[in-house]
């Protein structure tokens, strides 16, 4: 008999293809995951697991490009956000049907914010494409979702690794993810895309005119070592750090895997084929510790 697994995928934007690598390292172990519950990027590739189309979802996302990651981007400088994500939620649903929650076959919730009443929501019925808009809304970047007059934020806000709001059965384990983890990076072995030149010529004038726009937005003095824009991400590395360690010293997993902060960007979805191996790689590693 298959030993039971509770996972937890935590938030962490591109760094969430780990997730993928980390699904696949534990089916071949012989686990079986019999309930999920993620935060963000979490609560997206958790949602593609549990409605069986993890195949198809890991073959589209390896096959992007710098290019293609660029076109998907659907940029609105608004003053709620500056990335809708339809676009991209529109492709993969071209693959990915909508469906209820309550009718997927593994137990599911995603983790979302009720910024109008400043509260935490677990979502775990009604449509999971909807549920994962309300989820991957980062503030100041993508545009949140509005729904009965509340406006949902990204689920990592208030709990990136959200491993007390998984659904539990009598023998398993429980495994959570942390995909934002403050510890050094070791590159996985994999063969990356190095396209970065043609994809800079064929957006420059884009790039050029979006950064203008940014500038508006985001002003800061040259002479400072950092914009206002990456001081205001790293703060809120920082500050999602210190969550993520409060909610895993109250609600511990058996078996926490990490994956380091420095292996990408949020947005450097291209770099999926590398971040899908170091999930693996670090599972394998991670498994030797777990004690049952």
């Amino acid at each position: 008999m298959k030993q039971k697994v509770a996972l937890v995928l935590g938030s962490g934007g591109a760094r969430g293809a780990a997730h993928i690598g980390v699904i696949r390292e534990l089916v071949a172990q012989g686990y079986e995951i019999s309930s999920i519950s993620g935060s963000s990027m979490g609560a997206l590739v958790g949602g593609v697991y549990a409605a069986g189309k993890l195949d198809e979802y890991e073959t589209w996302l390896r096959s992007l490009s710098k290019t293609d990651i660029f076109n998907l981007v659907d940029f609105t400088l608004s003053r709620s956000g500056i990335i809708k994500a339809d676009k991209v939620l529109k492709e993969i649903q071209k693959f990915i049907p909508d469906q209820k929650i309550e009718d997927l076959p593994i137990k599911y919730a995603a983790v979302a914010t009720d910024f109008n009443h400043k509260k935490e929501v677990v979502i775990t019925e009604g449509s999971l494409f909807e549920a994962i808009r309300a989820s991957i809304s980062i503030p100041m970047l993508i545009t949140p979702l509005r729904k009965n007059e509340t406006l949902f934020v990204d689920g990592g806000v208030l709990n990136p690794v959200p491993t007390n709001r998984v659904s539990r059965q009598e023998g398993d384990i429980l495994i959570a993810v942390d995909a934002g983890a403050q510890i050094p990076y070791k590159k996985p072995k994999v063969d990356a895309d190095q396209n970065w030149g043609y994809f800079e010529k064929l957006t420059k004038g884009k790039l050029k005119r979006f950064q203008r726009r940014l500038s508006q937005l985001f002003p800061f003095k040259r002479d400072e070592k950092k914009g206002y824009f990456n001081l205001i991400v790293e703060t809120a590395h920082l500050m999602l750090s210190q969550i993520t360690d409060l909610t895993l010293n109250s609600n511990p997993p058996d078996l926490l895997i990490q994956i380091s902060i420095e292996s990408c960007g949020t947005f450097d979805f291209y770099k999926a084929v590398e971040i899908i191996e170091l999930g693996k790689q670090t599972t394998h590693e991670s498994i030797g510790k777990l004690k049952i």
